[in-house]
């Protein structure tokens, strides 16, 4: 009974003032979700970028892709964290990486956070793209060619709709990874969920609360990914594509 009485503190109000601690806990969760959502649209349109360029027949994009995707998923997330907050602002000219380091709190840390997980998951979806595409039937592609559409119509057109679904699955996991791996911005000051609930657990001395909280509010976001994402995959199958994949 003592013990139930300590999950009390999540009612109670934070030292800040702007409310209880489960309403804090709930606008970290706001900001992860900014921070992830934003860095999963930018990790999307580069990752599609480069993974389609790796297809191509075009050597010198295939050559820079390969090189930008080894360069980014051989660091760790964390380190990448900590040069876009500390080192980016000082290669930028001095006008730029001023404005940067002046930004008030907490769009300094939201900037780098966003443009680190971007940067670190285009990686992995350009990867899973790469793979989609090259798992489709090399006809497809000669056959739009050969029909009058360019290359570039051709991915637009016949190839990329198709790899899209077959690597929505896949995808789906890298959004609920972004989500997660959010959690790192708190070490470039981002309060975000996990930031807060460490701040909870040092305010309130409830690390066991603070934390277990933090953890059901994520495990309820994922959740909902994936029931979404399940309804999206249904929406946009197409019959017998996804399976005959599957047993390769």
């Amino acid at each position: 009974m003592q013990y139930n009485w300590h999950w009390k503190v999540l009612l109670e109000t934070e030292p800040g003032g702007t409310g209880t601690y489960l309403q804090y806990l709930i606008v970290g969760l706001g900001w992860t979700l900014a921070t992830a959502l934003v860095a999963w649209v930018l990790a999307l349109a580069i990752g599609a970028v480069v993974g389609t360029l790796r297809t191509t027949s075009l050597k010198w994009a295939v050559r820079a892709g390969n090189l930008y995707v080894e360069i980014f998923r051989n660091v760790p997330l964390i380190v990448q964290m900590f040069l876009w907050f500390f080192v980016v602002p000082e290669l930028l000219p001095q006008a730029i990486g001023d404005w940067i380091k002046q930004m008030p709190p907490p769009w300094g840390s939201y900037v780098p956070a966003v443009m680190c997980l971007a940067i670190f998951t285009s990686v992995r979806v350009a990867e899973q793209l790469r793979a989609g595409i090259n798992s489709l039937p090399r006809g497809q592609r000669l056959a739009g060619i050969a029909t009058g559409l360019t290359e570039a119509q051709a991915y637009r057109h016949v190839i990329l709709p198709q790899a899209f679904r077959i690597v929505l699955p896949p995808l789906t996991s890298e959004f609920m990874n972004i989500i997660k791996n959010s959690s790192v911005a708190l070490t470039i000051g981002l309060l975000e969920l996990t930031g807060r609930a460490r701040a909870m657990q040092e305010f309130s001395f409830r690390v066991f609360e603070a934390f277990a909280t933090a953890t059901v509010i994520y495990l309820l976001t994922n959740l909902i990914v994936v029931l979404a994402m399940r309804a999206l995959e249904k929406k946009v199958r197409v019959p017998g594509l996804i399976a005959a994949q599957a047993g390769h």
